[in-house]
C-alpha cells in the first residue's frame, strides 16, 4: 500500500521543502561556492609533465591529505580513472626514488631539505632536470623532508566545488 504523489498534502511537501533547503540535507558538507570563490580551473594530464613539487607541510596546510594510492572507483569509468591516476603516481614515485638513489650514490646520503630536493634530485628549471606526469587539478606532487620521500597529496575541496560548478549545489 504506498502512497501517491497527490496523496501529501501541498502544505506538508512545502514544509518538508523548506526545511531541507534551510538546514541542509548534509550538515557535513562544506558550505557552496560562493560568487567571489575563482571557478578551478582543471588540467590536461595526459602527455603532460610538471616539475611542481610542494614541501609536504604547505600542501598539507592548504587542506591537502595523502592520496589514496589504490584502485577504490566502482564502475567502469572510475576504476579506469583510478587505475590511470594510481599507476602515474606509483610511477612518478618510484622514478624520484631512483633519482635519489643515483644522488645519495654520488653525495652520500645526508638530510635532504626541500631545497636542495628540487635542486639535486629534480632539477627545476634545469634542460635535464627530472618531469613528473602532470596529476589531475585537485592532486599536487609534494615532497617530505623527514622521510625523504615524494607523495601525491589530494586536495578533496577543489574535487567538491568542481562538482558544484559543474552539477549545481543539488549534485545532480
Amino acid at each position: 500500500m504506498g502512497m501517491t504523489h497527490g496523496s501529501i498534502p501541498a502544505s506538508v511537501a512545502t514544509a518538508v521543502l523548506a526545511t531541507a533547503l534551510v538546514t541542509g540535507c548534509e550538515p557535513s558538507k562544506p558550505k557552496p561556492v560562493s560568487s567571489t570563490t575563482p571557478p578551478i580551473e582543471t588540467r590536461k594530464t595526459i602527455g603532460k609533465t610538471t616539475q611542481n613539487i610542494m614541501p609536504l607541510a604547505d600542501a598539507l596546510q592548504q587542506g591537502g591529505q595523502m592520496a589514496e594510492m589504490s584502485i577504490t572507483g566502482g564502475g567502469l569509468d572510475a576504476v579506469t580513472s583510478d587505475a590511470y591516476r594510481t599507476s602515474v603516481g606509483k610511477i612518478g614515485i618510484m622514478a624520484v626514488e631512483h633519482q635519489m638513489q643515483l644522488v645519495e650514490a654520488e653525495h652520500g646520503p645526508k638530510p635532504m631539505d626541500y631545497d636542495e630536493f628540487m635542486t639535486r634530485v629534480i632539477g627545476k628549471g634545469k634542460p635535464d632536470g627530472m618531469q613528473l606526469p602532470m596529476l589531475p587539478y585537485y592532486q599536487e606532487w609534494a615532497y617530505d623532508p623527514e622521510t625523504k620521500k615524494l607523495v601525491v597529496v589530494e586536495f578533496p575541496l577543489k574535487k567538491e566545488q568542481r562538482q558544484q560548478e559543474t552539477t549545481g549545489a543539488s549534485g545532480l
